[in-house]
């Protein structure tokens, strides 16, 4: 099978301009789809995000039985059947997660309780991130889980079981793990209590109190009992990905004639590092229209140009802007100043080693970047000059050395383009308008 590529051509706008609703929080919408299945009665998902790893985690699903009913409106609607967790059946064929490390972790903390026997695989970039991080908690509850290479990646082969409740202390920051084990406590024997050194995002722990679960969360403890009943059903409209915003929110930030609204944005402050470290940056950035949305906060955001300062990034911020710190490296660039991040070594098991390849990718742009064992040092005030670019299959750095395009000289070609739309479909479109094309 010859694989599609795109190769994108950028030049410089004089200006950009536009309202945009980014697409509904990925996050968000792999713990609807889930949860709603777990739930007994009809959920509506609404503003549901179209990239193809929520897509997985339908498929994946679809397989173990669930009913789903999909609009294909502008309101990315989906309607879940939920029939509760005897509802889960056992898949006649592997269960392929793609590209989501969301969909395979968090899949494997339900499938482990199921008394059927599973196999879960993905495509090559996830068949080589780090799965003895999940394993090895799963299997402190009882759960029967083995994986490629010593238990080190996948294809994961999982034999449910009746689970036990535990004490966890999670040794990083990370959601997917922290999902999994909720999810597994859900239906396991006793309390599931999980310490966190650092906060990561707490999309499970408000979805499943929405749905009616007992669990009491104070950001860093965790504590969930089993449920006494099933999870109730849910008409939910997702936030906006901040995620996804963060490109245009650096866009405008470092382009010299922008202003950009991005409406209905998700706010949650254990996502919204970027927003946080870009006001400290200096930044024209305004929110507003505050609300409340399925438990979550959301809000409209305003980005300017703006005169960036320099800013050293490291500790309990790195967690809450994880995704995002490839397009902070760009704005880093346009910066006054030298930003120094670290504690970002978790960026190395990503979909590429992003440390590595944000770093080489922008210096082909002509960035004064350096490479740190845990993350990068960018020297700022720095002119970028157009070049040919790889995203080496990673949508994440696609979309910022596209946003770096927009303010380098000359022309800009990001190579492997396409895989934008593993989160963000629309990505170009919205690129495209927003430039003037």
């Amino acid at each position: 099978m010859v694989r599609k590529t795109l190769a994108k051509r950028i030049f410089p706008p004089n200006q950009l301009s536009g309202e945009i609703a980014v697409p509904g929080d990925k996050s968000i919408s792999h713990r609807a789809i889930m949860l709603g299945s777990l739930a007994i009665g009809n959920s509506t998902i609404s503003n549901l995000s179209a990239g193809k790893d929520c897509f997985s985690t339908m498929n994946c699903l679809r397989a173990l039985g669930v009913k789903f009913a999909r609009q294909t409106n502008e309101h990315q609607t989906l309607h879940i059947h939920g029939a509760g967790i005897d509802s889960i059946v056992e898949a006649k064929n592997v269960l392929n997660a793609g590209n989501s490390g969301t969909t395979m972790r968090l899949l494997s903390g339900i499938l482990a309780t199921r008394p059927f026997l599973s196999v879960i695989t993905g495509d090559a970039s996830l068949r080589s991130r780090p799965m003895k991080r999940l394993i090895e908690p799963l299997r402190s509850m009882g759960a029967d889980v083995c994986g490629r290479a010593e238990d080190s990646y996948a294809p994961l082969v999982i034999k449910g079981r009746k689970l036990r409740g535990i004490r966890y202390n999670l040794p990083i920051p990370s959601a997917q793990i922290k999902s999994a084990i909720l999810l597994a406590g859900l239906f396991a024997e006793g309390e599931t209590i999980i310490e966190q050194t650092l906060v990561s995002r707490d999309h499970t722990e408000r979805m499943l109190k929405l749905m009616g679960a007992n669990i009491e969360h104070d950001g860093i403890h965790l504590c969930l009992k089993p449920l006494t009943a099933p999870l109730k059903p849910v008409d939910i409209i997702v936030p906006g990905d901040v995620s996804s915003a963060a490109y245009w929110l650096v866009a405008g930030a470092i382009h010299p004639n922008a202003r950009i609204k991005l409406r209905n944005c998700g706010t949650n402050p254990t996502r919204t590092g970027i927003v946080d470290v870009l006001v400290a940056m200096k930044a024209k950035l305004k929110i507003e229209n505050q609300r409340n949305q399925a438990n979550e906060p959301a809000a409209d955001l305003v980005i300017e140009s703006s005169q960036l300062e320099a800013t050293e990034l490291s500790g309990d911020i790195i967690p809450r802007l994880i995704d995002e710190i490839p397009v902070l490296a760009v704005a880093a660039c346009k910066a006054h100043g030298t930003t120094i991040i670290r504690g970002a070594g978790e960026l190395r098991v990503k979909e590429s080693d992003r440390i590595a390849t944000t770093v080489k990718e922008l210096a082909r742009l002509g960035a004064r970047i350096e490479e740190l064992p845990d993350g990068m040092a960018i020297h700022g005030s720095t002119v970028l000059s157009g070049a040919e670019v790889k995203s080496h299959r990673d949508h994440r750095l696609a979309m910022s050395l596209a946003i770096a395009g927009l303010v380098a000289r000359g022309e800009t070609i990001v190579c492997d383009a396409q895989v934008a739309e593993i989160s963000y479909p629309d990505f170009w479109t919205q690129f495209e308008r927003l430039a003037g094309h």
